[in-house]
Protein backbone atom coordinates (compact mmCIF):
# COMPACT_ATOMS: atom_id res chain seq x y z
CA UNK A 1 0.00 0.00 0.00
CA UNK A 2 1.22 3.46 -0.85
CA UNK A 3 1.23 6.48 1.39
CA UNK A 4 -1.94 8.55 1.64
CA UNK A 5 -1.75 11.44 -0.80
CA UNK A 6 -4.26 14.16 0.04
CA UNK A 7 -3.67 16.04 -3.23
CA UNK A 8 -4.39 12.88 -5.24
CA UNK A 9 -7.52 12.25 -3.19
CA UNK A 10 -8.78 15.78 -3.85
CA UNK A 11 -7.98 15.50 -7.57
CA UNK A 12 -9.92 12.26 -7.86
CA UNK A 13 -12.83 13.71 -5.86
CA UNK A 14 -13.06 16.66 -8.26
CA UNK A 15 -12.84 14.38 -11.28
CA UNK A 16 -15.65 12.09 -10.10
CA UNK A 17 -17.90 14.93 -8.99
CA UNK A 18 -17.76 16.70 -12.38
CA UNK A 19 -20.75 15.95 -14.60
CA UNK A 20 -20.42 15.94 -18.35
CA UNK A 21 -23.90 16.69 -19.67
CA UNK A 22 -22.98 17.55 -23.25
CA UNK A 23 -24.62 14.39 -24.54
CA UNK A 24 -28.05 15.72 -23.48
CA UNK A 25 -27.74 18.70 -25.82
CA UNK A 26 -28.36 16.66 -28.97
CA UNK A 27 -31.13 14.19 -28.36
CA UNK A 28 -32.23 12.44 -31.53
CA UNK A 29 -35.84 12.76 -32.61
CA UNK A 30 -37.45 9.47 -33.57
CA UNK A 31 -40.53 9.10 -35.69
CA UNK A 32 -42.42 6.02 -36.67
CA UNK A 33 -44.73 3.52 -35.10
CA UNK A 34 -44.46 0.69 -32.66
CA UNK A 35 -46.62 -2.41 -32.64
CA UNK A 36 -46.82 -5.28 -30.20
CA UNK A 37 -47.63 -8.86 -31.03
CA UNK A 38 -49.41 -10.19 -27.98
CA UNK A 39 -49.14 -13.74 -29.30
CA UNK A 40 -51.11 -16.57 -27.78
CA UNK A 41 -53.42 -16.27 -24.82
CA UNK A 42 -52.16 -17.17 -21.37
CA UNK A 43 -54.10 -20.44 -21.47
CA UNK A 44 -52.55 -21.42 -24.81
CA UNK A 45 -49.08 -20.61 -23.50
CA UNK A 46 -49.67 -22.74 -20.40
CA UNK A 47 -50.86 -25.63 -22.57
CA UNK A 48 -47.74 -25.30 -24.72
CA UNK A 49 -45.57 -25.25 -21.58
CA UNK A 50 -47.21 -28.41 -20.26
CA UNK A 51 -46.59 -30.07 -23.63
CA UNK A 52 -42.93 -29.12 -23.55
CA UNK A 53 -42.62 -30.29 -19.97
CA UNK A 54 -43.89 -33.70 -21.06
CA UNK A 55 -47.01 -33.91 -18.93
Amino acid sequence: MGAYDEAEHERREQKTSAVDADFDAERPEYSGSLTYDSGDSAEALLDKFQEMKGE
